[in-house]
C-alpha cells in the first residue's frame, strides 16, 4: 500500500530509501541506527559484516549482540549482502569499514593499489543489487577513518582511500546522511 507522497506504509513506517550513518569510532554511530531502525519498523533486519577476528573482538560481537532484542531478525553476512531477500524491511548494515575490510583481504596479504580498485568496484556493484531490492529500506553504518592525520603504514592508506571512496558512493546515493559527534547527530543531508 502506498501513501500519497510514494511511500510504502503498513508494517513499517517509511520503504524504499537508503540512510548513511558515518562518524568516527565509539561516536554512537550504532546505537543512532539502532534506534533509527526500530522507530521505522516494529521487526528490523541486523546485517552484522564482522569477521570475528581475535577474542577482544568476538567481545565486542558479543555487546552489540545482547543490546538489541528478540525483535530484530539477525543475519551474519561479512560479504554478499544483496544475497538475502530484503524486500519491504528495513535494513541496517553494520558496518561498511569490517564489510570493505572483509572484501580487501580476499585479494590476499600483498595488496595493491590495482586491488582497491577493484574491490571499490565490487563493492559498489553489490551496494546496487543490495539496495535495488523493492520496498527496503538500508541504515548503512560507516566510520570516517580518514579524519586524522595520513599513516605511515601503506595498507592503512591503501584501505583509508577505499573507505573515504565507497562513502562519498554510498552519501552521493543516499537520501539522508547523518554524522555523529561524540553521541550527538548531526544532520548533514536530508
Amino acid at each position: 500500500m502506498c501513501a500519497n507522497d510514494g511511500t510504502h506504509v503498513g508494517t513499517d513506517k517509511i520503504m524504499g530509501k537508503v540512510i548513511l550513518i558515518t562518524g568516527g569510532q565509539r561516536s554512537g554511530k550504532s546505537e543512532e541506527a539502532e534506534r533509527l531502525a526500530l522507530q521505522l519498523s516494529e521487526h528490523p533486519v541486523y546485517m552484522a559484516t564482522a569477521h570475528p577476528w581475535d577474542d577482544e573482538f568476538r567481545q565486542r560481537i558479543a555487546l552489540h549482540q545482547q543490546r538489541r532484542g528478540p525483535q530484530w531478525t539477525n543475519i551474519e553476512e561479512e560479504r554478499r549482502l544483496s544475497r538475502h531477500d530484503l524486500r519491504g524491511r528495513v535494513v541496517l548494515i553494520d558496518c561498511v569499514t569490517l564489510w570493505l575490510t572483509n572484501l580487501l583481504f580476499d585479494h590476499g596479504d600483498d595488496i595493491g593499489s590495482d586491488d582497491v580498485k577493484r574491490v571499490l568496484e565490487e563493492a559498489k556493484a553489490e551496494f546496487d543489487a543490495l539496495v535495488s531490492q523493492e520496498g527496503a529500506t538500508f541504515i548503512f553504518v560507516t566510520n570516517e577513518i580518514g579524519l586524522g592525520g595520513v599513516s605511515d603504514n601503506r595498507l592503512q592508506r591503501l584501505f583509508t582511500d577505499l573507505q573515504g571512496w565507497m562513502n562519498q558512493y554510498i552519501a552521493r546515493r543516499a537520501d539522508e546522511v547523518t554524522l555523529m559527534v561524540s553521541g550527538i547527530a548531526v544532520r548533514v543531508k536530508s
